[in-house]
């Protein structure tokens, strides 16, 4: 018989290519009719020396279709993302799926009094280990908004926390106009140089256009400083269909396109070539409630449609998919994540951040972090497809086995099911009914919990080689001293 060996990969298309050439036509329109707003001076200085026609008293900047044609053609198509202990690395490129937790959230679900709360410090140290220890969440976020650290910094201590308790590459964002230096700073700690953190970047950084097209003043110039310091940026339009985006997805897909654009030409024309990923948080707007549903089945639609449009452009791709508007962990919380999370695999979303994540991307949970790993090793094993080659179309073994035959005993069922099969943890329920009793008739949270208490307890993350702890500790005071802090709960005290 002649050697076989094909893959196929399934995928979720919801857009056709001529579909989306008319999107893409459609925004270059806008973006020279309409214009963005840009509430920074830098980006309108760019934009006004490069040929957009720029209105300064009301700050639009209508853009020529060139100029984004022309920063399509400079930003990569491939970003690698380096981790601390070089076990963690990840190559945002054509279909590869990674996920990250939700990041940002103002509450925590409390795992004992099922109480939604702020989080504190210590909850922050310990979710990063968690998820430092899950399998199919291959990169970490600055998950939590902690309360017990002044407004001033928060931003920044995230990141610190962070980076003291995991070795993987980070998904983080700023909330100030001095934030993203200190941030850098930090990350510069971790690998030496700005040099080095140019060439081997760490962490991606979150900025987000306000719908509709408008750029914030310290935003918009982080992204400029993103482009100059080749820290990777995903810019993220987060249109809300109905309020501040057209209620049809065909609309805000057009618009979210166009504010994107906008933010891919700024950053090219402040350093051509810099690294630059095609986000997005979209939402559906509730009209009965005035609430923003981020699982809503459209919500997931236009996550999975405008990165096709990202990949046409050759660009890595990004969403916020995983998340659940539902309060706790039940039945709406389980099916929303579930679709959110496998269908943004089969789109090839290259990273999917919302694991966790409860309440409008409001609330982290340890539980639903813990469920979500294993909804993301699922997804992840359906995208690796049905591989049919001479090994795995068995037919040796069943002509040994036979009619009436039994499998188990087989050497081709022990080389092979490891590899075949994806093994959930004990967190999924496979017992019959007698072991399942006999065993505390368990739900699926009260396992999670078990599975969160028993790796908070043993998991020992990478600690930080002695001297990157202290230049670290060194970039923590500055910032510190520069507010007037003496002592922040998880890092150094002034010396």
């Amino acid at each position: 018989m002649e050697k076989l060996s094909f893959s196929n990969q399934p995928k979720l298309q919801l857009l056709s290519r001529e579909q989306i050439e008319t999107i893409h036509l459609s925004s270059l329109k806008i973006l020279e009719e309409v214009g963005v707003m840009i509430q920074g001076e830098g980006a309108l200085r760019l934009l006004a020396d490069s040929g957009a026609e720029v209105e300064p008293t009301k700050r639009i900047a209508r853009i020529p279709q060139r100029l984004a044609k022309e920063a399509l053609t400079k930003a990569p198509s491939t970003i690698r993302l380096y981790s601390r202990d070089g076990r963690h690395d990840i190559l945002l490129e054509d279909d590869r799926v990674y996920y990250d937790p939700g990041s940002a959230a103002l509450n925590l679900l409390d795992s004992q009094t099922l109480e939604v709360r702020r989080p504190l410090s210590q909850d922050l140290a310990d979710f990063t280990r968690l998820t430092d220890a899950m399998q199919n969440i291959q990169a970490q976020s600055t998950a939590l908004v902690v309360s017990d650290v002044p407004d001033a910094v928060v931003d920044r201590y995230r990141l610190y926390v962070v980076l003291k308790n995991s070795p993987k590459t980070i998904v983080t964002g700023t909330f100030g106009a001095d934030g993203l230096s200190d941030m850098r700073d930090m990350l510069t700690a971790i690998v030496g140089s700005e040099q080095e953190l140019a060439r081997r970047p760490m962490a991606i950084f979150d900025l987000c256009p306000s719908a509709p097209l408008k750029w914030g003043g310290f935003i918009v110039q982080d992204l400029i400083d993103c482009a100059r310091h080749r820290i990777p940026a995903e810019i993220l339009p987060m249109p809300q269909l109905g309020a501040t985006g057209p209620v049809t997805l065909a609309g805000s897909l057009v618009q979210l396109n166009a504010e994107f654009l906008s933010g891919l030409v700024i950053s090219q024309l402040a350093n051509p070539g810099a690294p630059v990923i095609y986000g997005g948080s979209p939402t559906t707007f509730d009209m009965r409630y005035c609430t923003s549903r981020l699982g809503a089945i459209e919500t997931i639609m236009m996550g999975c449609a405008y990165t096709q449009i990202g990949k046409y452009y050759g660009l890595p791709t990004h969403m916020y998919l995983g998340l659940s508007d539902a309060k706790v962990i039940d039945t709406q919380c389980g099916f929303e994540s579930g679709i959110g999370i496998t269908l943004g695999a089969l789109a090839g979303i290259n990273m999917i951040s919302g694991p966790g994540m409860l309440d409008f991307e409001n609330c982290q949970s340890f539980e639903k972090l813990v469920i979500d790993d294993t909804i993301c090793g699922m997804a992840l094993r359906l995208v690796r497809g049905i591989d049919v080659n001479d090994q795995t179309l068995a037919l040796d073994v069943i002509r040994k086995v036979g009619a009436g035959g039994y499998y188990l005993a087989q050497k081709h069922t022990m080389d092979w099911f490891e590899k075949e099969i994806f093994m959930p943890s004990d967190l999924v329920d496979r017992q019959d009914l007698k072991l399942w009793k006999s065993l505390g008739s368990k739900d699926t949270f009260k396992r999670a919990r078990g599975t969160v208490e028993k790796i908070l307890k043993e998991h020992k993350s990478e600690p930080l080689p002695v001297d990157v702890e202290k230049r670290l500790d060194d970039v923590a005071r500055r910032v510190m001293k520069r507010h007037g802090i003496e002592r922040l709960p998880l890092g150094p005290s002034q010396r």
